[in-house]
């Protein structure tokens, strides 16, 4: 079995044009502590990331208790929703996300479509599953990116599964060769033991 633990990044304080360069905000640097607390013990022995600063920020302190590298993935960035003078309001950014879903091909002007962001995404998770066959691996990831992977692998992942994960979240998934056995939500135990960890 391998394992891979997927850790959303946690809060973020939005920026226009700062999407690979943003960090963490107070509350969201706490609560990166508190998901390495939870992974530390797990025996996870690669540590992988987003190349975007809120993806690395939010694994680094479990890098930091492991003494482990953190290796930069480009495949595994965000999905670019659109061109950076396309602007879009938050009330319309949900129902384009929503869009998105229902049609695996929708993509808002110079940005990805599902399709595009999972087939990318999913060949560089298909390539760790084999290179690393049998480890425990932690992935610094985003809400998008994160529910494309999971879904390619199960189908009832996708918009309604997004929309109710948390900043940060983790999830274990256990992995038979390239076949999703089983899936855990890991912050929500840790959300019995302390509430006010997750909200």
């Amino acid at each position: 079995m391998t394992t891979i633990y997927m850790v959303r990044h946690a809060e973020s304080p939005y920026m226009d044009g700062s999407e690979r360069t943003r960090g963490l905000s107070v509350e969201g640097k706490k609560k990166a502590r508190q998901a390495a607390d939870l992974l530390v013990n797990e025996g996870i022995n690669l540590i992988v990331s987003s190349p975007y600063a809120r993806a690395k920020l939010t694994v680094e302190g479990l890098a930091h208790k492991l003494n482990l590298d953190i290796i930069e993935i480009e495949d595994l960035r965000e999905r670019h929703f659109a061109d950076d003078d396309y602007k879009i309001s938050e009330e319309e950014f949900v129902p384009a996300v929503n869009r998105m879903f229902e049609d695996p091909s929708y993509a808002l002007p110079g940005g990805e479509s599902n399709l595009v962001c999972q087939n990318r995404a999913v060949a560089a998770l298909k390539t760790l599953l084999i290179e690393h066959n049998g480890s425990k691996i932690a992935i610094g990831t985003h809400g998008n990116v994160m529910t494309l992977m999971i879904g390619y692998f199960d189908s009832s992942f996708g918009f309604d599964f997004l929309m109710q994960t948390d900043k940060p979240d983790v999830y274990k998934l256990e992995f038979e060769g390239l076949e999703l056995k089983a899936v855990t939500r890991l912050w929500q135990t840790l959300r019995f033991d302390d509430k006010d960890a997750v909200k």
